[in-house]
């Protein structure tokens, strides 16, 4: 990332404050045309009319200035596009001190020009022109005019030279230049092509070939997550001073123990389904595929981050997250009015609406974290873990009523509790960020720019705990207790941990959460695993030119086990040779959301539909060849026959396997036989 870039970046916040002001006055206004040029051409021109003070760019700027106008294409029936956008009327040229570099642009009126070529018969052009605007004191955000063309055109005539006849040399050299490509990723045919097809038979065939399956695994891992975020809940002063009078309430109200006991055993078990409907009604709302969606959607991750950026201000104290006391009141006086089991019921309900102001931003975190993992079953889950954590202590101290004497009394430290909460969950809205900045291609959040942030966050929650720094609901007079004084010097030294990622340390630890290694700018470790494609089709024909066996890489930009794998296996010295040198190493992201140039329709499962990304495409690739859907997942192929060299691996840090599975796939290489 230039300085000219990260600096135009730190202007973001303060630009964006005016640009509503900008909008509201509408300095540039467009109109558009196509205009018939005879021999089946025509242009498309958009004319503008500039208010005064302000600068419209044109399309012949450096990347690293401001935004350029650009001509994009959304369909293109019955005609072609002929070279590039070019600017029409008069441009002023001027060097801008702030950018540091020329700059072109329009004042008063100016145009842009589209060449475009028919071929014959019906035509329908449809996109937009994007655009930039500053004046002395704002710029616009990135802007677009749309345009929408259809009619007919003539049929061209033959030509009366023969085809096979030599085209002039001015017209060879012209056309690459000319020429425009909507994106550089080249369309195959995949359900055309031998490579693509499936080789599932074939990997059952391996002996050992049984893939690691992870749903079991990663379901009791979200339920540990779950059960973590519930334990954490306990300690807050929402619910911590709860405990105790939810439990002497049911022992003073029944003379009977045995009747206390069971009727706070049926209030825990309340809680438990009350947190998990909450589970269940996330998923029947969002659906398996919204879900699978959420994981790299930008929207969605920078809603998400957003969120939790909001659930850490109010656990800094800036405001509480509350329910309408009307809700807790009238759901309250429903359980003094009722008895049996529906007034427990309604009792644990107002618990759960009481509670909010410290809950709710940890079930969101919880559910916002566990429903990018695209598992339907995951909130359900995850919210069961929660609900379990929650349900102990009413149980537990209803059982042994003594225990309740021995319990810490409420106090600052549940103060501390939400505070530690706040930081953690402004650490992972950076991680939802990069997600969505990594699928789209933005560079806002490379790695070294993701740890500047982690290690700030980190820093400031170990001053925190040392009482250096205080929010607005702590004690003044506080001293710093053992406790917190440890979970201090655990949070400095995390920090101090990666500062040595910035200069490209693998960082193990947080490899699951950092941006991969290969966004990084500077980067001093020079010994490292980089796929050498990113493209299958390109990736198997130079594996065939080199003699080399291939690993396909089914990956993703928000996949974390992919991340811990890289970290955790890629790096061990066997690993890495054997990767880098005998192998050719093709990773396709899944998640990649650059557009094909166009859709290309396939049929699966009967089913007919369009893959319009890059990582719709990889996706098919995975599903209908290995018959696998998730990531990370390494299939060894020979590049003659796209027949496997071995089994499946998925998510297993076992160094020992995975050196013997790449070992088993050069044995089983025979090239050109």
């Amino acid at each position: 990332m230039t300085d000219r870039r990260l600096f135009t970046l730190l202007l973001l916040p303060l630009v964006c404050s005016v640009c509503a002001l900008a909008q509201m006055a509408d300095p540039v206004r467009f109109s558009t045309k196509l205009s018939q040029l005879g021999n089946n051409e025509g242009e498309i021109v958009f004319s503008a009319v500039i208010d005064a003070g302000w600068h419209l760019y044109s399309s012949d700027i450096n990347d690293d200035g401001p935004v350029k106008a650009s001509f994009h294409a959304e369909k293109m029936e019955g005609a072609e596009l002929v070279g590039k956008l070019v600017p029409r009327g008069k441009v002023t040229e001027q060097f801008d001190d702030m950018f540091g570099m020329t700059l072109r642009f329009f004042e008063e009126k100016g145009a842009f020009v589209q060449k475009v070529r028919f071929k014959g018969g019906q035509y329908v052009l449809n996109g937009y022109l994007e655009y930039g605007a500053c004046n002395d004191q704002m710029c616009l955000p990135p802007s677009t005019v749309e345009f929408a063309f259809n009619g007919e055109a003539e049929v061209p005539k033959a030509k009366e030279k023969p085809v096979e006849e030599a085209v002039p040399a001015e017209e060879v050299k012209e056309t690459p230049d000319t020429t425009v490509t909507i994106a550089p990723e080249p369309v195959s045919e995949p359900q055309e092509s031998d490579l693509w097809a499936s080789v599932t038979d074939e990997l059952q065939a391996f002996e050992g070939k049984a893939t690691t399956d992870t749903s079991t695994s990663s379901w009791w891992f979200i339920f540990l997550e779950g059960f973590l975020g519930g334990l954490l809940a306990i300690l807050t002063p929402c619910v911590w001073p709860i405990i105790p009078m939810t439990v002497s309430f049911f022992l003073k109200r029944n003379k009977e123990r045995r009747k206390a006991i069971s009727e706070a055993v049926t209030y825990g078990l309340s809680i438990v389904f009350i947190y998990v409907l909450l589970g269940l009604a996330v998923t029947l709302l969002f659906g398996a595929s919204a879900l699978n969606a959420l994981s790299t959607n930008a929207i969605f991750n920078i809603f998400f981050a957003l969120l939790l950026v909001v659930f850490a201000a109010s656990f800094f104290g800036a405001f509480e997250l509350t329910l309408p006391s009307s809700w807790a009141n009238k759901v309250d006086q429903k359980s003094e009015a009722t008895t049996g089991l529906l007034s427990i019921f309604l009792m644990a309900f107002t618990l759960a609406l009481v509670s909010f102001s410290c809950t709710g931003p940890i079930i969101g975190f919880l559910l916002v974290a566990v429903s990018t993992q695209g598992d339907i079953v995951a909130p359900t889950i995850g919210m069961l873990g929660f609900a379990v954590a929650l349900a102990i202590p009413f149980t537990l101290f209803a059982l042994f009523p003594s225990l309740l004497k021995q319990v810490p009394k409420s106090g600052s430290w549940m103060n501390t509790v939400k505070v530690v909460l706040g930081f953690i969950e402004l650490a992972f809205a950076l991680k939802f960020l990069s997600v969505a900045d990594l699928a789209y291609s933005w560079h806002l959040l490379d790695r070294e720019v993701f740890l500047s942030l982690w290690i700030t966050l980190f820093a400031l929650l170990g001053f925190y705990l040392l009482g250096w720094l205080k929010f607005p609901h702590d004690d003044p007079d506080h001293r710093t207790g053992v406790g917190r004084f440890f979970l201090a010097l655990v949070s400095l030294a995390f920090a101090v941990y990666m500062v040595p990622g910035l200069w490209g340390a693998p960082l193990k630890a947080i490899s699951a959460f950092a941006p991969p290694m290969n966004t990084q700018d500077f980067n001093l470790h020079t010994v490292k695993v980089e796929a050498q494609y990113t493209n299958y089709d390109l990736g198997m024909a130079a594996a065939r030119e080199q003699c080399k066996p291939v690993m396909v890489d089914f990956t993703g930009f928000g996949c974390v086990n992919c991340r811990k794998m890289e970290a955790a296996v890629w790096t061990d010295p066997q690993v890495r040779d054997l990767i880098n040198n005998r192998y050719v190493l093709i990773s396709l992201f899944v998640d990649d959301k650059t557009p094909l140039p166009e859709p290309i329709e396939v049929t699966e499962n009967g089913t007919t539909r369009k893959l319009r990304t890059v990582g719709d495409k990889w996706s098919y690739l995975q599903r209908t060849k290995i018959g696998a859907n998730t990531q990370p997942f390494y299939v060894l192929l020979d590049p003659d026959t796209g027949k496997p060299l071995n089994g499946l691996r998925s998510y297993d840090e076992d160094i020992a396997a995975y050196v013997d599975f790449l070992q088993k796939g050069l044995d089983n290489y025979h090239p050109n036989q």
